[in-house]
């Protein structure tokens, strides 16, 4: 396999969790009037429950991807993620719904921990931040057509055919991976899968300083994109009333999300992961400064969308240099335990961003002021723990590779 396609098959995996998100979004309206959902913030659950089951999962598959290989895993996490969802299609209520949301969140964070592990097992440093970001770039293009892609399946039917489609499109990477991909595990790195073991994992990960801070810090800031994601649909149509366009809308931001991860692939190799992702992360507080000011100061705290929107967009540019540099700078101490490292990482990011994206979502009262409030502060709590990672001082790469 080459590393285009390498790249590709990782970014496909890896969308396969960015697609169980974004395709229902244009279907929450459907799905809360079909299952009797009364309150419109309760449809927030069915990313919620997705989202819980994902974070907990990760914490099993890394240890067990450190014994077992990558690729068994990862074909019985696809084999949940596909179940789960064609299930989804004679659900009869939606505390159904949410259960297998649930179950399919367990599926699909085998996609998230194993291909991180996998780049982990044949890159490392700058080559690794560089592969992360294409990935990224390629991931991020789901965002872009996702949001669309559930808005025309629905045009075929009602919302259960969006299960239908994510069940056949995850059969058919599934598929590409089995005929392509090896195992990348080398066998001096198979560790075994016992509780001492696991728990020795988890505290090499817990207890480097490095690691954990850059994950805490990717922990509030992916919990601004989740506080996001949870709210868009009442943002866009119910206070914009973009209606229709609301796809074209999100997908626009998550357009300039996925350019952004390329500038940073083509860049890192020349400036390290530390310079772009500090000048990122400070560049990503003084836009939500602004918009945070903007939005307290205009009437009813409702800023016109053309500004709201150009704001926004240039905060998610922002973030396209932060999540992949953070995410490889967090991995790359801990290689000799990459799949544990991951599982760990992992969990604490999805599990602490899900918990804070739903209480902003939670939070909307009809204006963005909680989403922009809460970009601010999470920006700032960010910065505290990449200061801490680094001793206080920010842009001073450790070594080359970095």
């Amino acid at each position: 396999m080459g590393k285009g396609e390498f790249i590709a098959l990782m970014a496909m995996l890896m969308a396969l969790n960015a697609l169980a998100i974004d395709i229902m979004l244009p279907g929450l309206q459907e799905i809360g009037a079909s299952l009797g959902v009364a309150n419109e913030n309760h449809r927030q659950y069915v990313i919620s429950a997705y989202l819980i089951g994902f974070a907990f999962a990760q914490l099993l598959y890394g240890p067990i991807s450190d014994r077992f290989g990558r690729r068994t895993p990862m074909f019985v996490g696809l084999a949940i993620y596909i179940v789960s969802a064609l299930a989804a299609v004679v659900v009869p209520s939606f505390a159904a719904l949410l259960a297998l949301r649930f179950v399919q969140g367990i599926g699909s964070a085998a996609m998230r921990v194993i291909t991180i592990s996998i780049v982990r097992d044949i890159f490392g440093g700058r080559a690794m931040a560089e592969v992360m970001s294409l990935i990224m770039m390629v991931f991020m293009v789901v965002p872009v057509l996702a949001p669309g892609t559930g808005q025309v399946v629905m045009l075929f039917g009602d919302w259960h055919l969006i299960f239908i489609f994510m069940g056949v499109i995850a059969a058919v990477v599934g598929a590409w991976m089995y005929l392509r991909l090896p195992e990348t595990l080398a066998p001096e790195d198979v560790r075994p899968f016992t509780p001492a073991s696991v728990i020795e994992g988890f505290r090499i990960v817990l207890t480097n300083r490095v690691a954990l801070c850059y994950t805490l810090a990717s922990t509030f800031i992916f919990g601004a994109l989740f506080g996001f994601i949870n709210s868009a649909q009442q943002i866009y149509v119910g206070i914009y009333e973009l209606g229709v366009w609301f796809p074209v809308a999100f997908a626009g931001v998550a357009a300039f999300m996925a350019f952004s991860s390329f500038v940073n692939a083509r860049l890192v190799g020349q400036f390290g992961m530390r310079r772009l992702s500090h000048g990122a992360l400070l560049g990503f507080l003084a836009i939500n400064a602004l918009w945070l000011v903007l939005t307290l100061t205009w009437t009813n705290h409702l800023v016109p969308f053309p500004i709201f929107i150009t704001l926004f967009a240039l905060s998610m540019f922002q973030f396209g240099w932060i999540g992949s540099n953070f995410n490889s700078l967090a991995m790359e101490p801990l290689g000799h335990v990459a799949g544990t490292a991951s599982s760990v990482l992992g969990f604490m990011g999805t599990a602490g961003g899900a918990v804070i994206g739903g209480i902003i979502g939670q939070a909307y009262n009809g204006t963005a002021l909680p989403l922009v409030t809460g970009f601010f502060t999470l920006s700032v709590i960010g910065l505290a723990f990449v200061l801490i990672a680094e001793h206080g001082k920010l842009f001073q790469p450790h070594n080359k590779a970095a």
